[in-house]
Order: structure tokens, then C-alpha cells, then sequence
């Protein structure tokens, strides 16, 4: 596993529970808002997995889940074999993921290795390529929400952080349509720094009344719409 840094302890990254968040490096897209530039380009020096798994060991009791978050987790051949460790430990795992490997979804929860998934739609299926700043194969993303829509998983949410440059009504009607069906998802708003692939100044995010207003047009089709992280 390439590993790239940890949150020893958080009550954000896992819903529910006392988490580590645990950051793989790596990811085969170059979203144009990602506060995680460096850990995507593998430019953070790697933390040795064996110093992880001493470190859970250690906090058995204290923490009751892990969430595997990056970067793009399942870009790492060794991922099925990593949350096998963790869950021998008694942990709950959760994965974050941007949907680009739909067969190694299938394959994590047939084996029942996660509790708790979370898919990130970057915006429309019309602008996922301008978003994500790469020629991405948008139907590998349309599998994996089929995927997760289909109950496969014990839990699971869709999210999306919204940048004003690529998040409006329409594209709320669009993303309402693609998830019809689907259990759960979070809007969060985009928070400008330093440290997304275009800089400061460039990107925006919205006003709680404008994502507010999204969340009403997605309600029609989806079960629960929140907001997270908006003030």
C-alpha cells in the first residue's frame, strides 16, 4: 500500500463513529478542486503500512473504525488485502472512492470487506471531464453507481462538493436523475486554498442558500439530501 499520511483520530470522515482516516497516494484523476494535490501526485513521503497496522493495533478499543480516503484507494493492488488486516483487528472500514474501478467495488463488497462506502460525483456527467481535468471513461463511474445503488454494500452515500463554476440548478436536476433511487447524499461546499491544482482565487464555492436550493430539487428523487459541513 502506498501510504501518504493519517488522521489518528476523527467524528468527520466515518458517520457514526471514532475513525483514523487513513490517506492512500496516488489517483488517476486530476480533479480541478482537490485540496489533496501532493498526496494525489505522490510528492508526501510514504508511511511504511506496517507502522499503520502497529498504530491500529495499539488504538483497538479506542477507535472502532478506519476510513481508507486518498487519493484513490482502489488504485492500490493491495487494498483487499490491507482492510483484511484492519478487519481482523475488529474494525469497521469505510472507503471513500471516485468510482473509477467498478469491478474492484464489486469484488471488495462480495468479499463483505466494507461496511460503509462513499462515492464523490464531481458535478454533471456533461462536465465530469472538464472537472476532472483528465478524459475519463464516464461509464466506469455510471457501473459503480449502479453498484452502489443496487444495496450491495451494508451502508453507503453519495456526495459531492460544490464548486460554483460547476454546480447549478441544472446540473442539480441532472445529478437528481442519475442517483434516482439512491438512500443518501451530502452536498458540501468548496473552501478555497492553497492547495487545489489551479490555486487560489479561481474557484468558489456557494452560499448556504444556494446549495440549499439544490438540495430541494434533489429531494425529489433521492431519499435523504443534507448538507454537510456548510455554516
Amino acid at each position: 500500500m502506498h501510504i501518504g499520511g493519517i488522521t489518528k483520530s476523527t467524528l468527520l470522515d466515518y458517520p457514526g463513529r471514532v475513525a483514523a482516516a487513513i490517506f492512500t497516494g496516488g489517483c488517476n484523476l486530476r480533479c480541478l478542486f482537490c485540496q489533496n494535490s501532493s498526496l494525489v501526485e505522490g510528492l508526501i513521503p510514504e508511511i511504511r503500512e506496517a507502522d499503520i497496522l502497529a498504530f491500529l493495533e495499539k488504538r483497538r478499543g479506542q477507535l472502532s473504525g478506519v476510513c481508507i480516503t486518498g487519493g484513490e484507494p482502489t488504485l492500490q493492488p493491495d487494498l483487499a488485502g490491507f482492510i483484511r488486516e484492519i478487519r481482523e483487528m475488529g474494525y469497521a472500514v469505510k472507503l471513500d472512492t471516485n468510482g473509477f474501478e467498478p469491478k474492484v467495488l464489486r469484488n471488495l463488497a462480495e468479499e463483505k470487506l466494507i461496511d460503509y462506502i462513499a462515492l464523490d460525483i464531481k458535478t454533471g456527467k456533461a462536465q465530469y471531464r472538464e472537472l476532472c481535468n483528465t478524459d475519463i471513461d464516464i461509464s466506469r463511474i455510471e457501473e459503480s453507481v449502479e453498484i452502489v445503488k443496487s444495496g450491495i454494500f451494508p451502508d453507503y452515500e453519495f456526495r459531492t462538493t460544490v464548486v460554483a463554476e460547476y454546480y447549478d440548478k441544472n446540473i442539480a436536476r441532472d445529478v437528481g436523475e442519475w442517483l434516482a433511487g439512491a438512500k443518501r447524499y451530502y452536498l458540501q461546499n468548496f473552501v478555497d486554498t492553497n492547495t487545489t491544482f489551479v490555486g487560489r482565487g479561481v474557484l468558489h464555492g456557494q452560499t448556504r442558500e444556494e446549495i440549499e436550493a439544490y438540495a430541494e430539487i434533489l429531494r425529489k428523487t433521492i431519499s435523504e439530501v443534507s448538507l454537510r459541513g456548510i455554516d
